[in-house]
């Protein structure tokens, strides 16, 4: 495979999961980074007690990861929700997005599943952002 132009995207959180999941957290190429999921975990790795908490952990670990590749929350131009309980908490979520994300909105995919990788997880983030120059 050609990765001239490719960069994988490890924090030092995501090493564990580089080493033995074999996943980047992201990868950037062509001034975008498509980031892998993220789901919403303190930093012993456990799904938090209340959904917003876990809502917001899934944020700022998106934030960190855009970070780490040189890019941010406004840069976003695209991002796939999925959800365990989509009608349950999509009022909720959306309420804690709005708190990271803000106009222009990016484009958005929310898709409701029966099951996260992390057991009691109820969703997982999956960005693409522009890389500024």
């Amino acid at each position: 495979m050609n990765t001239e132009n490719i960069e994988s995207i490890v924090s030092e959180g995501g090493q564990f999961a580089y080493d033995r999941m074999h996943f980047s957290e992201a990868m950037k190429t062509n001034g975008f980074v498509y980031c892998s999921g993220v789901i919403g975990m303190d930093a012993k790795g456990k799904v938090p007690e209340s959904l917003e908490q876990e809502f917001h952990a899934a944020w700022k670990k998106v934030g960190a990861v855009l970070k780490e590749a040189g890019a941010s929350y406004a840069d976003i131009v695209e991002y796939t929700t999925y959800h365990v309980g989509l009608q349950d908490h999509i009022g909720a979520f959306s309420a804690v997005r709005d708190e990271y994300l803000d106009e222009p909105w990016p484009a958005w995919t929310a898709i409701g599943i029966t099951e996260l990788a992390v057991p009691n997880a109820h969703v997982e983030v999956k960005v693409v952002a522009r890389v500024p120059s």
